[in-house]
């Protein structure tokens, strides 16, 4: 109490500072997202309700009931070691920029720009698969109602219409998207697991065509398991808009992967005990299996939801890491501009929702060909090479601070070597098969920080001392007296020390 006492004699004998301290994030409006709305955020990137159905499919695909429930396990277990590594750093800040803002802290710069382009690639390639899949269940909807939409202006027109609202929504405000995404992925999820539960074992064989190669079926569940679980760290770039952000982030971060990964493994038993066989047909076959016509569309309307959720939700992301980047002039400035009334990045939804109506319109119109297959490796792959980057940052930002634990140390050390494995596995196969994809992604990867590190070098040297941008405590945050504001290294005022220790120096 009497340092309490002393900070508040200080504060009545301090005079306002003559140049307030503001945070660099303060645009986007500090401490508005309660600890409910990020964890719906973090929720919804993952699409639940999608991953419940798409995770059986690819067990019985692949005839591995028993291995694949394991690899679920395993999966989770892998994903639950990189949050933990994600909350050293959510413990510690707040940035919009998330697992780029994070990486700098640890490995540098090329290394964030490394892993801002991984996190860009995940992202808008996520959304553009689900804003893709979500329009076709929309489209398989209307034409159980007799509207048919079968030409490609038909097509452009509902991914057109879908994308307007989603980016209204965003534009909106991060409270009004986050309440809007929980309640259609509560929705779905309640669906998909009660189907699971009321139609019980032996209802229905599931139908489903094997694989013409398994050879490699435990790389392929693998990869599907982890990209399904990917996205939990998205509650990291609304950390300055969290009323309680190292707290509300850090819980969200640690909690989605267990919440995603239970509930992936009751689909996964389900899968083995019989209980997901009318829900595969449903989703493979439609009413041709059997299945009651009432299902399906609910199945439709169900899946449908949860993937326009998580195309919303991941462009939600992504606009932050776009904005972050604005801020630092890494991109062009313009993606900074914030609506003053919603205080959404409007310049960076409307970039990022185009991108991704563009894409899947697309698919739309031509279906889903090689590009789209290749669009879903670059994605998981792009995902699993910005964990290994965040594990590995994770170590060395902990080691240069010094508060290393034996729990952290050997998260970091086997997150990393996990994800390591898995994109040396999948390197390998796709090379011995004679695909580039993987190898090319990869190798774009690992000269993408170094090439516009060079570029920002020679057209623009200062946005390279402001990369790493978190939020920061403002003169109205301390206690006047009670903390010390000087000059940081970009020009901007900062917190930097108590006052009674910068009076002992």
């Amino acid at each position: 109490m009497s340092a309490l006492s002393d900070a508040i004699a200080r504060s009545f004998a301090t005079g306002e500072p003559e140049r307030q301290a503001v945070s660099p994030l303060r645009a986007l409006g500090r401490r508005q997202l309660s600890g409910f709305e990020v964890l719906a955020q973090s929720v919804a990137t993952t699409a639940p309700a999608v991953s419940m159905v798409v995770l059986p499919v690819t067990m019985f695909t692949h005839q591995m009931l028993l291995s694949g429930l394991i690899t679920i396990v395993v999966a989770t277990v892998v994903v639950s070691l990189i949050a933990v590594c994600v909350s050293q750093f959510t413990r510690r800040m707040a940035a919009a920029g998330g697992l780029y803002s994070f990486v700098f802290q640890g490995l540098g710069t090329r290394a964030a720009l490394t892993a801002g382009v991984a996190m860009l690639t995940k992202y808008v390639g996520s959304a553009v698969m689900t804003l893709y899949h979500g329009g076709q269940a929309v489209i398989t909807t209307l034409g159980f109602l007799g509207l048919e939409m079968r030409g490609p202006a038909d097509r452009v027109l509902i991914y057109a219409g879908i994308a307007l609202v989603i980016l209204g929504c965003l534009v909106r405000g991060v409270r009004f998207a986050a309440l809007a995404i929980l309640a259609i992925e509560t929705c779905s999820l309640l669906f998909i697991v009660g189907l699971m539960v009321v139609t019980g074992a032996g209802g229905q064989h599931a139908v489903v065509p094997p694989e013409g190669s398994s050879s490699h079926g435990l790389l392929t569940m693998a990869l599907v398991a982890v990209f399904a679980l990917a996205g939990f760290e998205s509650a990291t770039f609304f950390g300055p808009e969290a009323k309680r952000p190292l707290a509300t982030v850090t819980r969200t971060v640690l909690l989605t992967p267990m919440i995603c990964g239970a509930l992936f493994i009751f689909a996964g038993w389900a899968a083995w005990s019989g209980r997901a066989d009318t829900l595969v047909n449903a989703y493979l076959h439609g009413t041709s299996t059997g299945v009651a016509p009432a299902v399906v569309i609910a199945l439709n309307i169900g899946l449908g939801t949860s993937w326009l959720a998580s195309a919303m939700a991941s462009s939600n992301a992504a606009s932050r890491l776009v904005y972050s980047m604005g801020v630092e002039s890494v991109v062009p400035r313009l993606f900074a501009r914030v609506q003053r009334g919603y205080r959404t990045p409007y310049a960076a939804l409307a970039l990022i929702v185009c991108t991704v109506c563009v894409g899947a319109a697309t698919f739309g119109i031509v279906g889903k060909s090689t590009a789209f297959g290749h669009v879903q490796l670059a994605a998981r792959t792009a995902v699993i090479a910005a964990y290994v980057l965040v594990a590995v940052a994770s170590v060395q930002f902990l080691r240069r601070i010094q508060e290393h634990t034996a729990l952290t140390l050997c998260a970091g050390v086997a997150g990393s070597a996990a994800g390591g494995t898995v994109l040396t596995y999948l390197l390998f196969t796709t090379a011995s098969h004679g695909l580039v994809m993987v190898p090319a992604v990869m190798l774009t990867l690992l000269l993408s920080g170094s090439a516009w590190h060079l570029f920002l070098q020679w057209h623009h040297p200062a946005s390279l001392m402001s990369i790493g941008v978190f939020d920061s405590a403002e003169t109205e945050d301390v206690l006047p007296g009670a903390g010390v504001f000087a000059t940081d290294a970009t020009g901007n005022l900062a917190l930097t020390a108590s006052a009674r220790t910068h009076e002992m120096r």
